[in-house]
């Protein structure tokens, strides 16, 4: 079968397409024919040899996919064979970047004929960070400010829709005119340019919406300086969440920033989330329920051959993305 592997850290190139054995389920498995695959930052990262969860090549990536259930072992009563899954990996995995993976069958989650096997594969990692972070770690209500860094992100897009369905009021950033009505076309109330203006013209923009009182909620999945703007533009009792640091470059923050506002700071990464024991199964069925019921829709970006994933790598890595990037091995 076809599958893709990293035998030596680097560029998009090092990502190899080759002939794979084909998976039998062990205990407790099933095999996955998979006709989607995310394409994520901490594949990026893995592939370049900067992500301290991957391990060593040879690597195959991929935190989620979706498709049929092909194959089931004898001890699996809860999913059937031809039945359609997501399903999530961790990174000291092989990963989802094949035609066919074998995966622990609670790793799974069915999905509704209503969700495309795009859309479900795109949920795992990039939706689920959104969802987690905004519901568990912040507790948004109904009524307060969320300020989404990013928002044409994959987990920008999906946090912004997230925080509209819940009754926030949704102020973001994204870098070009494009980017920015692309956003408010999702839902957000307001859109500022994180390119053009200078830190301090942001905070004071991010003040000037909020009556000077400032942000409830402030997703910050940028990294490097912009997190000291996060800190600046939160609220009293506000939530500041570090999801990522794709500036690749130190944040310098004043402690008087923050702590005078009793504000609570958070840090995530989805992948060490569930590697510590977080079942992702009901979170993952409350967005799988959202879609089908049209309350939320994933943004594609684009998609890539199974054979073309360095071109995938290439194209999130220029940053010019808006939602989701997905590889494609099967019928959808």
């Amino acid at each position: 079968m076809r599958g893709v592997v990293v035998r030596e850290f680097g560029g998009p190139e090092r990502l190899e397409p080759t002939e794979l054995p084909e998976p039998t389920p062990g205990q407790g498995e099933i095999v996955l024919a998979v006709e989607a695959a995310g394409v994520n930052r901490a594949d990026v990262l893995a592939r370049a040899g900067k992500y301290h969860r991957a391990g060593s090549p040879p690597l195959r990536l991929g935190l989620e996919g979706a498709g049929t259930v092909v194959a089931v072992a004898d001890d699996v009563t809860d999913v059937a064979v031809g039945q359609r899954v997501l399903a999530f990996g961790a990174t000291n995995e092989p990963g989802f970047y094949a035609e066919r993976v074998s995966i622990a069958a609670s790793q799974t989650v069915p999905v509704p004929d209503e969700v495309d096997s795009l859309s479900a594969a795109a949920l795992p990692t990039a939706w689920l960070s959104a969802w987690y972070t905004l519901k568990t770690l912040a507790r948004l209500e109904a009524g307060e400010t969320v300020l989404v860094h990013a928002g044409a992100s994959g987990v920008g897009s999906a946090a912004v829709q997230i925080a509209v369905d819940a009754g926030a009021t949704v102020i973001a950033t994204a870098g070009s005119p494009e980017k920015r009505e692309w956003v408010e076309s999702l839902g957000a109330h307001h859109v500022l340019d994180s390119r053009g203006p200078t830190s301090a013209e942001r905070v004071r923009q991010v003040l000037d919406l909020t009556g000077s009182k400032g942000a409830d909620v402030v997703l910050d999945t940028v990294g490097g300086a912009i997190f000291s703007e996060s800190l600046l533009v939160a609220g009293n009792a506000g939530r500041v969440i570090a999801m990522a640091n794709v500036a690749l470059e130190p944040s310098t923050i004043d402690t008087r920033d923050f702590y005078p506002k009793n504000i609570r700071i958070f840090g995530f990464q989805i992948t060490a989330l569930k590697e510590d024991g977080y079942d992702p199964r009901p979170d993952l069925r409350e967005l799988l329920a959202g879609l089908a019921e049209g309350r939320f829709s994933v943004p594609i970006d684009a998609t890539y051959d199974l054979a073309e994933a360095g071109k995938a790598h290439a194209h999130l890595e220029d940053r010019s993305i808006r939602g989701k990037v997905l590889l494609t091995a099967g019928e959808q």
